[in-house]
């Protein structure tokens, strides 16, 4: 298989380069690129890590599942990009500094025009999804969430319209299902449709992928961001191979490697959940939360207050929600509107749902 630099062959694995782009001081921007092709044909999975700069173990996870595959046992091919975005890297920033992108919107869209000329990183962003998907039968894009998250993999919903039909998108519902059930780790649907496209996350990694290219494709957020959390890695790696056994292209995971979700914890409701920043203080002030990452939450139930900078309660912040805390926002000073926490809230919509509406899961 060619992909980028890489000439790989049966039972190799071998390293190389996605070409970026052009960088104005010489030399190019580059993504490193990992590819294991294994002894038998199967189909092909990408891994792409560190999309957002501070995601230490995100890009660890991936670098250690394509570094201990075990490519004689593989069918099929593993091509891994363990930095979408060095620009971010090489500052432990979120963002890329090619005009302060966030890389994690700029992938391809078909269903949105537009007659703005892309700038770098929505060109960087394009090559690697021409890559992905031209060859690509599932993606796993890793991440980290908030400093203290639990770990969780976010399910997209599959929209129809132009793209397919919805009988199409309730197939690559299935099919995403069977992945992110196999990865072990709390499964948190994605926002609502309307808001879904409204923050353009279907301009994602793993949402072009999915609602573009039509491959199953999710995201993984292996708790909080900056450094490498040894328990959240693990996750990741034996998730990935749980995965890799979902599709085919592993019989077993590998000897050392856990059962998948083995040392995070796991979701403490039975009821699907989907994702949300929610609840949002109308009052300014200090936020002192009031509970904790895993806790379990009703509607109704206060999660924290606010106060003065002199210590008085000003006033305090309730969920109209059922579902558990994910994380808590980090920062201690709080405006208007600002949320106090990162949730998984009951969810019944679809899992497919019309491009251009809602499922009637109003936030």
């Amino acid at each position: 298989m060619q992909l980028g630099t890489v000439q790989s062959e049966p039972g190799e694995v071998v390293s190389g380069w996605v070409e970026a782009t052009d960088l104005p001081t010489g030399g190019a921007e580059r993504l490193p690129l990992v590819v294991a092709e294994g002894v038998d044909d199967g189909p092909t999975l990408w891994m792409t890590g560190g999309v957002h700069g501070d995601e230490a173990t995100g890009v660890a996870a991936v670098q250690d599942a394509i570094g201990s595959l075990p490519v004689e046992r593989l069918a099929g091919t593993v091509a891994a990009v363990p930095v979408v975005n060095p620009a971010g890297l090489r500052q432990n920033r979120r963002r890329s500094y090619y005009g302060d992108d966030d890389p994690n919107r700029y992938f391809p869209d078909p269903e949105s025009a537009s007659t703005r000329p892309p700038g770098v990183q929505e060109r960087i962003d394009e090559r690697l999804y021409e890559a992905f998907a031209e060859s690509a039968d599932a993606l796993v894009d890793v991440h980290t969430a908030e400093i203290g998250s639990m770990p969780f993999v976010i399910r997209d919903r599959v929209l129809y319209g132009s793209r397919r039909d919805e009988s199409a998108a309730e197939a690559l519902a299935e099919d995403l299902s069977r992945l992110v059930e196999a990865f072990g780790l709390p499964v948190l649907t994605e926002f609502p449709a309307e808001e879904y496209v409204e923050q353009g996350l279907q301009r994602s990694t793993a949402g072009a992928a999915l609602n573009a290219a039509g491959i199953p494709a999710f995201t993984v957020e292996l708790g909080g961001h900056s450094v490498v959390d040894e328990d959240a890695r693990r996750a990741g790696v034996a998730g990935i191979y749980a995965a890799m056994v979902e599709l085919g292209m592993l019989t077993e995971r590998p000897d050392g490697v856990g059962e998948p979700g083995a040392g995070v914890p796991d979701a403490p409701v039975e009821y699907p959940v989907r994702r949300t920043v929610h609840p949002r203080t109308e009052t300014a002030g200090l936020v002192r939360h009031r509970v904790a990452p895993g806790d379990v939450v009703e509607s109704g139930d206060v999660v924290a207050e606010v106060t003065t900078p002199q210590g008085d309660v000003l006033d305090t912040v309730t969920s109209e929600h059922d579902g558990y805390v994910i994380a808590r926002r980090e920062g201690l000073a709080a405006y208007e509107g600002d949320p106090v926490l990162s949730m998984a809230v009951r969810d019944e919509g679809d899992l497919v749902a019309p491009r251009d509406g809602d499922d009637g899961d109003e936030e």
